[in-house]
């Protein structure tokens, strides 16, 4: 009998987990959003649930029923679901990129024997899978990632589309990015330290900090230097900048009038308008083209020998498929390591970031060939010296 897993929700990555395991599992896709479902149960062969992930009762009763839970919502509801999945002693595999730290319910997870890997997308994701198999393997001296999701066609004033959430994605831009240098920890604004950096099959982007080490720079504490940049088309930075300093990414509550003749104000923040705004210009058309573009590069000591491994990917829209390059990379890394949880190839009980399953050779191998059965290539390239 088929196992039964469900999917919390019914996005863009959520709706492509949904269809690659569709096949092979019993799977029921979550949506508070009831229009979501009905396109979803339109294309795929899953089953459908009306849920409001913001309250635990109700997600506890909608996922009572399934072996495995699959967190796709968005980040600001991450954290809490993921702790309601946890004490309902539910197995899961979540990419919702909360900002909380995720090693926070490690020991909720462990008293209530449950296996979690969290953060299980492209980036975080694949390449801390990377990290942690060559960490196993190597004295590691450095970690570099570089990642981006964009369209293909640039469309002034953005030259951007949100895969996710755009207030997920502007959280990137606000809070303080971390990365390890010569050993020590070191906070940077977000947006700092620009780069220029030429990719073959798109030229020239922009790099910047962002907080995207996560749980590397705690699970990999000997390593004396890691960072990750985020990559955009050259004029991002300065555009979102300007929306930052001018206090439209702001949190705090501010007090709006009604209008003449209605009396009374509204309490909201700017980025809430913002981001529904940003939702209608940053949302990806049918049919419009993305692409996702990484570079990972470790380097250390390996054999007596000094070694450099570098991994590019480059993965473009499936025209085929109709399906996102965003939504195959991210949602494919996460179904591989669905099915390593619910087949028991990986078992470790607690949460477990990426880079816990890339540390197994049998389980890195399983993924990256997983990957590559569904044409996302890593190519990677070895320097010794």
């Amino acid at each position: 009998m088929a196992k039964k897993i469900i999917v919390l929700g019914g996005g863009m990555i959520g709706s492509a987990m949904c269809a690659d395991l569709s096949n092979d599992y019993d799977v029921t896709c979550a949506d508070y959003n009831n229009d979501v479902l009905i396109s979803i149960a339109s294309k795929i062969k899953v089953k459908t649930l009306q849920c409001d992930f913001s309250k635990a009762d109700e997600v506890k009763k909608v996922i009572a029923p399934f072996d495995l839970v699959i967190g796709a919502v968005p980040g600001f509801l991450g954290f809490e679901v993921l702790k309601t999945i946890i004490e309902s002693k539910k197995n899961c595999v979540d990419i919702s990129f909360f900002p909380e730290d995720a090693l926070l319910l490690d020991e909720l997870a462990k008293k209530n024997d449950v296996t979690v890997v969290v953060d299980c997308g492209v980036a975080p994701g694949m390449c801390n899978m990377m990290a942690g198999y060559h960490y196993k393997r190597m004295k590691m001296t450095s970690y570099e990632c570089l990642v981006g999701g964009l369209p293909v066609v640039r469309t002034k004033p953005f030259e951007y589309k949100a895969p996710f959430s755009p207030v997920d994605v502007i959280e990137e831009y606000t809070r303080p990015a971390r990365y390890i240098a010569d050993g020590k920890l070191v906070t940077k604004e977000a947006l700092s330290e620009p780069e220029l950096l030429n990719f073959e099959q798109v030229g020239t982007l922009e790099s910047f900090n962002t907080d995207g080490l996560r749980s590397l720079a705690l699970t990999m504490p000997d390593v004396p230097n890691m960072k990750e940049k985020t990559l955009r088309y050259p004029g991002h930075i300065d555009l979102m900048r300007i929306f930052r300093e001018s206090g439209l990414f702001s949190k705090e509550k501010i007090s709006l009038p009604l209008g003449e003749g209605r009396g009374g104000a509204a309490e909201v923040s700017p980025l809430e308008i913002f981001s529904k705004l940003l939702f209608k210009e940053w949302k990806y058309q049918p049919g419009e083209e993305d692409f996702t573009i990484m570079r990972v590069t470790i380097e250390g000591e390996e054999a007596n020998q000094k070694v450099k491994y570098v991994y590019d990917l480059y993965d473009r829209y499936n025209k085929e498929t109709g399906m996102m390059s965003m939504a195959r990379t991210t949602g494919y890394t996460a179904t591989a390591a669905v099915r390593l949880v619910a087949e028991n190839k990986f078992t470790r009980k607690g949460i477990s970031p990426p880079e816990y399953v890339g540390e197994d050779k049998a389980c890195f191998d399983f993924v990256v060939k997983y990957l590559e059965d569904r044409k996302v290539f890593y190519k990677k390239e070895v320097f010794k010296n």
